[in-house]
């Protein structure tokens, strides 16, 4: 019997699972850093934001390329009498686990579009009583490293956890952020650090408005 060569279906799953990976990593390290407590790490695949588009290219031309060879006439192996006999695919070779694949890469190229839903929100505190009388200020920063809404639910989320701050706005679109906070129970010093631990940077130190 002449067995007909097998599709490559699984490496190309493969291939395209990880460049979906690749192509969302940038956004799903910053939720990764608030549930695992990997502070820093947030910002570490920021450098391949500029690729995603290149990325989601190649996980649809391989994932269609699979689908392509799932898809299309084969021809059925022979036994030794010359009798054709229906191709069975494995596990990893059939269509059921090559639609797993295509809706797991679905879901990971959509992430920085839902990724920031999974956040808690950031909702404002009372400010901390003190002997003295509240010293509530706003302070405004520039930081660097975003690229996605993600990144500012978790600068939201880690600036938020500090006593004296009130509320925390940070907008992704403009790479921004505004910090109202009692400047008696945490100084300016100490937001900046906590947002620097998130992995992104401030980029105009001590801008207090």
């Amino acid at each position: 019997m002449n067995p007909t060569p097998a599709t490559p279906t699984k490496s190309l799953a493969g291939t395209g699972l990880l460049a979906a990976l690749a192509a969302s990593l940038c956004c799903i390290t910053p939720l990764l850093a608030i549930v695992g407590g990997l502070g820093g790490v947030a910002s570490t695949f920021a450098w391949l934001e500029p690729l995603r588009p290149y990325l989601i290219a190649l996980t649809v031309g391989v994932l269609g390329f699979a689908w392509y060879q799932q898809l299309r006439p084969r021809l059925a192996a022979a036994d030794d009498c010359g009798c054709a006999v229906p191709a069975k695919p494995s596990l990893m070779q059939s269509r059921g686990f090559l639609a797993t694949i295509t809706v797991l890469a679905g879901l990971l190229l959509t992430f920085p579009y839902y990724g920031a839903r999974l956040y808690p929100t950031a909702a404002p505190r009372p400010v901390v009583a003190t002997s003295a009388a509240p010293v509530l200020q706003t302070s405004s920063y520039r930081i660097g490293g975003m690229t996605c809404e993600a990144c500012a639910r978790h600068v939201e989320h880690d600036v938020q956890q500090l006593p004296g701050v009130q509320s925390v706005q940070v907008s992704y679109e403009q790479g921004t952020a505004q910090v109202r906070f009692n400047a008696a129970v945490t100084p300016v010093a100490q937001v900046e650090a906590a947002i620097n631990g998130t992995g992104y940077s401030v980029l105009n130190p001590s801008a207090t408005r």
